[in-house]
């Protein structure tokens, strides 16, 4: 048990036929997650229950932010049978619901978008019937990226501004605030009929009021799901935690975004971009997912 935490931060690890099985499938068709990448606390919960969040374009980013444990330095050139894989891992789980997510890469010239394309296109055909949500880089802001993602067509097309603007010198120091929301922007300039999404975390220094104003802020953007999670330190060479934030104020938080007329919301502690993205998704998407 975490007992450095607050009781409303600790879990009970679960215990699931199919958690043990998910590690040794992910592996064997050589499928990197999120959730092991960035060592997130939720995966005993997501992988107990058969969800991952799929990894593309390598598992080392170009930049280096200071709350990910993603690991930063030269990345190998794309594997280009990474999107039949993903895919293959998608249909062997029985998902309903695929996330994809990739590290940040700079260094391509369309910043991955294509292999997110490819990714998507290679689902569509095993199960034709599943919903894929992206969760994409800033691409450097180019429009024509974007473009690329979105003409493949995903049903959830997101991106994290990840914490409010006054701290992303500390946090994000290789991103922009004001990119990031121009991204979801231009995602809904491109394509007014898809689902945009974007999460943030809290407990890095931030006021209630820079929280509060990020979400205005999204919602003036039109973005149309949020998720609010608070920020735990992966290593000790990570940023430390400023705040552990109450289930109170995340509470706050989420009916803020409801009366803003957000059509997904996700507030409280253990909540991740990806967090129960099928649950989320049911509320905001018409299709039956």
């Amino acid at each position: 048990m975490n007992t450095g935490l607050p009781t409303w931060l600790r879990q009970v690890a679960p215990k699931s036929p199919a958690l043990k099985k998910m590690g040794p499938l992910l592996a064997d068709l050589g499928i990197a997650t999120i959730c092991q990448s960035a060592l997130c606390p939720n995966i005993g919960q997501c992988w107990s229950s058969g969800h991952a969040t799929f990894l593309i374009l390598g598992q080392r980013c170009t930049r280096n932010c200071r709350f990910c444990a993603v690991e930063h330095g030269k990345p190998l050139p794309p594997d280009p049978q990474e999107p039949e894989r993903v895919a293959a891992a998608a249909k062997a789980l029985g998902l309903k619901h695929v996330v994809i997510t990739s590290v940040t890469r700079d260094d391509l010239p369309d910043g991955g978008a294509s292999r997110f394309a490819a990714a998507i296109g290679a689902l569509r055909s095993p199960i034709p019937h599943a919903a894929v949500e992206v969760l994409v880089p800033d691409f450097q802001g180019d429009e024509n990226a974007i473009a690329v993602v979105l003409e493949a067509s995903p049903d959830i097309f997101g991106h994290n501004v990840e914490t409010v603007p006054r701290l992303y010198p500390l946090v994000r120091p290789a991103a922009d605030y004001e990119r990031s929301l121009r991204v979801l922007r231009i995602a809904k300039k491109i394509s007014p009929g898809h689902t945009t999404k974007s999460g943030l975390m809290v407990g890095l220094g931030e006021t209630a009021g820079e929280v509060e104003q990020v979400l205005r802020d999204l919602r003036n953007n039109q973005v149309d799901m949020v998720t609010v999670g608070q920020y735990l330190q992966p290593a000790p060479q990570h940023l430390p935690v400023a705040e552990y934030v109450t289930p109170e104020l995340f509470a706050h938080y989420a009916r803020l975004a409801k009366g803003l007329g957000f059509t997904g919301v996700q507030s409280g502690p253990l909540v991740r971009s990806s967090y129960r993205a099928r649950e989320m998704a049911s509320q905001a998407c018409s299709r039956n997912l």
